[in-house]
């Protein structure tokens, strides 16, 4: 067999380990270890021509699929403790820069320095990117590299050298932005149920739904994953802002007519890919959906999100003595009525765990809005880690310009809705007069924009 096709049958075998799920090995013996050793040896210094190369990663990439967990951490602990810079070329490159400062010797000893910081371990990164389907081999790799760095803190510099490697090869100059509709490719649409992380897709009319006339979703995709999107939105085109999520999931509700839209909501963003964690395109995402609604519907005016509060359950749990605090005396007679008399009320407890008997009781249910609401409001304008909302889904929006417009009661009476916030949904705005201004106060002093009623509502 020709080179070529040898290349091509080892290629073959890598775009279906990648495209599917690959058979797990037992952990690699010493012995196999060393073989891989040598195979990366070989990527480092980068012998033979193009042909080999792209051969010996393909393989090797092969290899490394078959692997358990075990398995992959060692090959990951090799890459990143054996093939980083060379501390003694760097010491010798440094003292040469050092002593040629000021002299006309100077740049090209910068250049030396810098040649001998370069790690091997890009070379090794940058020939797997070069094989077919290695795009997305970097990109679950570095979603392991994710799942082990915790416990084995010697992957963080090959962690970091991926991660920043990732951020250039997905910069979203290279990006590319696509409407989704029920015509797309069958594969993609498996991909939108899969990969939906807000509100679960339930069935294929239901994603024919948030398909049709009156929604519409795009995603971002790389020419080297065409069939992966990296991160998509979900849009209703309505009338008014949106306060209910059920309703916007309904499939049984009547179609509006989208030519009458003044209201884009954007009622779920998810990212797609573990291994593009820390690169960030989410907000270029948004500003071209916009764009791009503006254009095929000259009448919308407003640009909302209908948002979970993910975080709020489990910080309330930590902070007890916040919903106590939100408790006004009016809210205890009130709650009272409705069977709960005091902080220490077992039902008061089993209300903090999230259980979700209390919608079942009108009575309490309304003896609980404002408690609640109220504590969701200060939960997203001061609830805060390292001077950035604690809420992951407020960090997104605040840091893309959005201000806090409205709390919705019982906006999501799913069970992961109740679990995860009671019920409660949130409102940003995305007001194209003030995003720039909103994301410069909160990018350099943590400002949070929130309208005048969440600001009343989150008042200590």
């Amino acid at each position: 067999m020709t080179a070529a096709g040898l290349v091509s049958r080892s290629l073959s075998r890598m775009r279906q380990l990648v495209g599917g799920q690959a058979r797990r090995d037992a952990e690699p013996s010493t012995r196999d270890l060393e073989r891989i050793r040598s195979q990366l040896q070989e990527c480092a210094e980068g012998r033979g021509g193009e042909i080999s190369t792209r051969q010996r990663a393909a393989r090797l990439a092969e290899t490394y699929l078959r692997l358990d967990d075990a398995g992959r951490r060692a090959v990951l602990k090799m890459i990143a403790l054996e093939f980083g810079p060379d501390p003694a070329r760097v010491n010798t490159a440094h003292k040469a820069y050092q002593a040629a400062v000021g002299t006309p010797g100077q740049w090209d000893a910068e250049a030396q320095l810098r040649a001998a910081m370069r790690s091997r371990r890009l070379r090794i990164l940058t020939q797997f990117n070069a094989i077919p389907q290695g795009v997305k081999f970097l990109v679950d790799l570095r979603a392991d590299l994710l799942r082990f760095v915790a416990d084995e803190p010697l992957l963080k510099p090959l962690d970091r050298e991926l991660e920043a490697r990732l951020s250039a090869w997905f910069d979203v100059g290279f990006l590319e932005l696509q409407r989704i509709t029920w015509n797309s490719p069958a594969a993609l649409l498996e991909k939108l149920v899969e990969y939906e992380a807000v509100h679960e897709i339930r069935s294929w009319d239901d994603l024919k739904n948030r398909l049709d006339s009156d929604r519409r979703c795009y995603a971002f995709f790389h020419p080297r994953m065409p069939l992966e999107p990296l991160i998509f939105v979900q849009v209703a085109l309505l009338e008014d802002l949106a306060d209910d999520v059920q309703r916007l999931l309904d499939i049984e509700a009547p179609l509006t007519d989208a030519s009458k839209a003044t209201t884009a909501i954007f009622y779920s963003i998810s990212a797609t890919q573990t291994g593009l964690r820390g690169v960030s395109f989410g907000n270029f995402l948004l500003k071209r959906v916009v764009d791009d609604l503006q254009r095929d519907f000259p009448r919308l005016k407003t640009f909302a999100t209908l948002s979970p509060i993910p975080g709020l359950v489990r910080w309330a749990q930590k902070n007890p003595q916040e919903l106590a605090a939100a408790i006004t005396p009016s809210d205890w007679k009130r709650l009272a009525a409705a069977g709960i008399d005091s902080p220490d009320s077992p039902r008061l407890a089993r209300i903090l765990e999230a259980s979700a008997e209390w919608t079942e009781d009108e009575a309490l249910a309304r003896a609980l809005r404002d408690p609640l609401l109220k504590l969701a409001a200060r939960y997203l304008v001061h609830a805060s880690r390292d001077g950035k909302p604690v809420d992951a889904v407020a960090r997104f929006h605040l840091g893309n310009g959005a201000r806090v417009e409205r709390l919705n009661w019982l906006a999501d009476t799913s069970a992961k809705g109740l679990s995860q916030s009671w019920g409660i949904m949130v409102n940003y705005l995305y007001d194209p007069d003030r995003i720039e201004t909103n994301l410069e106060a909160f990018a350099s002093e943590g400002r949070i924009d929130a309208s005048a009623a969440v600001k009343r509502q989150a008042r200590r």
